[in-house]
């Protein structure tokens, strides 16, 4: 049967602009960072893209390195392009990254022009596209200077391999030395990826004041703190969870403390309506300031849960001070 997706797509969903750019994106955005790799089940991973686009979620996020093994995200959602999501291609906003080790020798990682340029060309082969819409730079090369990083986002602009060019995981100061580089080479920065959630709020200290200053946009990944905000952990530590497993999130960081307050936080969530991921998604989208949220999934159900965060976008002062004193106590 050949895909068609839903006509009324995009009447629920809501969308945000990104900075000071013609590009909106949707609140809920889609992460293939889990699940959609070589060694994960492939109808699983088509069907929940296509149940994401039919819900308005137009934004699908990868890196280089995703899969495993490394690569095959990319190749993964290669394929549901070419045999249902092609004539929606204009539709999308699909975007990839570059940083982390992908080859062996000097340079198969981090940040110099060389790496840059390969790796996305190796990532438009796997994708089977001749342009991504957002290009990142994955994480801060401590070695390579900012103005060949960015020379390389911008060289990349220039010959339509990306529409657009982002940062991910650049501190405040990284953050502000990359915008004035751009500046001066005529290609704005559009987005930044960052973690955030309500466990880990460092961009407020200082990052969010840089993004807002000077017009960039902004994406959290890790919304829901690597499922510690969902269900999964009310009564402990599951069995397939990633604590368990020592994937990503370690069985020493889900403590008694931090139980306590993900059960306080369900209570509230419940008297919201909501399920805790729904609110922990709502949270991180309060007030506007991030334009995204990108969350992952390993079943389709999930993706229908998260977006059905947006019903429920506003706090209450008392709700908001509440969970201020939940994540202190």
């Amino acid at each position: 049967m050949v895909y068609q997706a839903y006509a009324d797509r995009y009447t629920d969903m809501k969308y945000n602009r990104v900075g000071k750019s013609g590009l909106l994106l949707p609140a809920i955005s889609l992460g293939l960072w889990h699940n959609f790799g070589g060694v994960d089940p492939y109808e699983n991973g088509k069907a929940m893209l296509l149940r994401a686009f039919d819900l308005g979620i137009t934004h699908f996020d990868l890196a280089n390195n995703y899969g495993p093994p490394p690569g095959s995200a990319e190749e993964m959602l290669g394929k549901v392009l070419k045999s249902d999501l092609a004539p929606y291609r204009d539709e999308l906003v699909i975007s990839t990254k570059a940083g982390t080790h992908m080859w062996s020798g000097p340079y198969g990682e981090w940040g110099s022009k060389k790496y840059m340029i390969a790796s996305l060309d190796q990532s438009l082969k796997r994708l089977g596209l001749e342009y991504v819409d957002i290009f990142y730079s994955h994480r801060p090369d401590p070695n390579t200077p900012i103005e060949e990083t960015m020379g390389a986002l911008n060289q990349v602009v220039r010959q339509g391999k990306a529409l657009y060019i982002g940062i991910s995981s650049y501190n405040a100061d990284q953050t502000k030395e990359a915008v004035a580089v751009l500046k001066q080479l005529g290609t704005p920065l559009l987005i930044h990826q960052h973690n955030y959630n309500m466990f880990e709020r460092s961009i407020e200290n200082s990052l969010q004041g840089v993004l807002e200053d000077h017009g960039v946009g902004s994406i959290a990944y890790g919304p829901l703190a690597q499922g510690m905000l969902t269900n999964k952990y009310l009564g402990g530590i599951p069995g397939d969870s990633r604590a368990a497993k020592g994937r990503f999130l370690k069985e020493k960081d889900v403590t008694e403390e931090k139980l306590s307050k993900i059960n306080r936080l369900n209570e509230l969530a419940g008297n919201r309506g909501q399920s805790l991921a729904q609110m922990a998604l709502s949270w991180v989208l309060r007030r506007g300031r991030v334009n995204s949220a990108l969350i992952g999934a390993s079943r389709v159900s999930q993706i229908d849960d998260n977006v059905a965060a947006l019903n429920n976008l506003e706090f209450s002062a008392e709700e908001l001070e509440h969970i201020e004193n939940i994540l202190k106590s």
